[in-house]
């Protein structure tokens, strides 16, 4: 019934027990999970645990902060030829359905901006190459985010994953044709005007997430997170557009089959 479009299965918080994780979101309703990749390790751990459980479907990737690991230099860094190597062999194997989790993060800047931006453009490139859809982080990056979308791969497909920017940016990212992932910080107090773009954005554009194991929904923020609390996000949202749960939880779901090319 549900699909959580984006999990962290691989994660260290979950102690390895992928097998209860993903027993709970079925119990729950969860169908379908995606877990993404953050850096090639991660991105094997996830690859791992998609061909071992049905429905669950790899996304691999470097995210922003962990950009310093596959790119070296100054002034005009270079990303390791081998790491985007590595995701294509993943993906000739079809053993991934989307490219992610990368973009950019000045929030932390845990890695170079320049750093940063060199992977996100090499990965651009290589989704553009796959015909993968892109798994996006933006935080606290809109201009530089957004430069580098336009000047990318015209064909680009995917999701503003978790997003929880501006009506500027929802506006942007719609009409070049990507998706908004919807997590847990819609169900958080205060959240009104994320609510305002989302009742207003297309509902075929929109899929639901955890983000799982961070950012549990209300009644369980500030707990580990996971996929079977997915439903909480669908309550909300659904509240939000004024509409069935069990519709809203079918045309998300329909759209992430539909972007990430699965049954």
């Amino acid at each position: 019934m549900f699909f959580d479009t984006h999990a962290h299965l691989d994660s260290d918080r979950f102690g390895g027990d992928a097998a209860g994780v993903i027993a709970r979101a079925r119990e729950a309703g969860v169908t379908r999970i995606v877990t993404c990749g953050s850096d090639l390790a991660s991105s094997a751990a996830c690859v791992q645990i998609a061909q071992e459980y049905e429905r669950v479907y790899a996304s691999a990737g470097v995210h922003p902060h962990e950009a310093h690991s596959i790119c070296a230099g100054a002034g005009a860094p270079v990303v390791q030829p081998e790491a985007l190597d590595q995701l294509r062999q993943w993906a000739a194997e079809q053993r991934i359905v989307a490219i992610g989790e990368i973009g950019l993060d000045y929030h932390y800047d845990f890695s170079p901006r320049d750093a940063q931006c060199a992977v996100l453009a090499a990965q651009l490139c290589v989704a553009d190459e796959l015909s993968l859809p892109v798994v996006l982080h933006n935080r606290e990056s809109d201009p530089d985010f957004v430069s580098l979308l336009e000047s990318g791969p015209v064909g680009i497909r995917g999701v503003l994953h978790c997003f929880l920017s501006t009506a500027e940016l929802a506006r942007w990212a719609l009409d070049r044709g990507l998706y908004l992932g919807v997590a847990g910080p819609v169900t958080f107090r205060g959240m009104d005007g994320l609510g305002a773009i989302l009742r207003d954005a297309p509902l075929e554009r929109l899929l639901i997430e955890t983000d799982s194991p961070y950012l549990a929904p209300h009644p369980h923020r500030g707990k580990r997170n996971e996929p079977a609390y997915v439903p909480h996000v669908a309550e909300k949202l659904a509240e939000i557009r004024g509409m069935p749960v069990e519709e809203l939880a079918r045309i998300t779901a329909d759209n992430g089959r539909r972007l990430f090319g699965v049954t």
